[in-house]
């Protein structure tokens, strides 16, 4: 495997699964994930299209703010992350459920 290859590996943190990506997902073909905040949509399109044998239409990304939580008297923050909308070409799908 070449450093492309390997990065692209890397670029890809998990799907997100909640109720709002799975209505996603349903109704336009777009699945969502947790990407590292240094990648690009190009990279993001390439990652999806080597890990799961599928051809991509479209990415979007967007960042994610992390919120401010309290641990009793002291105040943290969560980390901020990225998230990336993949839609899939007509004829295409994903299952997380074999994967």
């Amino acid at each position: 495997m070449s450093m492309q290859e390997v990065y692209l590996a890397k670029v890809l943190q998990g799907p997100v699964i909640s109720e709002k990506s799975t209505i996603v997902a349903e109704q336009s073909k777009q699945f969502v994930f947790k990407v590292i905040k240094q990648s690009t949509k190009k990279q993001v399109k390439d990652a999806v299209e080597k890990m799961f044998n599928v051809e991509v239409d479209s990415v979007r990304v967007l960042n994610v703010k992390g919120k401010e939580k309290r641990f009793g008297r002291s105040v943290g923050r969560r980390s901020d992350w990225k998230k990336a909308y993949v839609k899939l070409k007509a004829g295409h799908d994903l299952d997380f459920s074999v994967a």
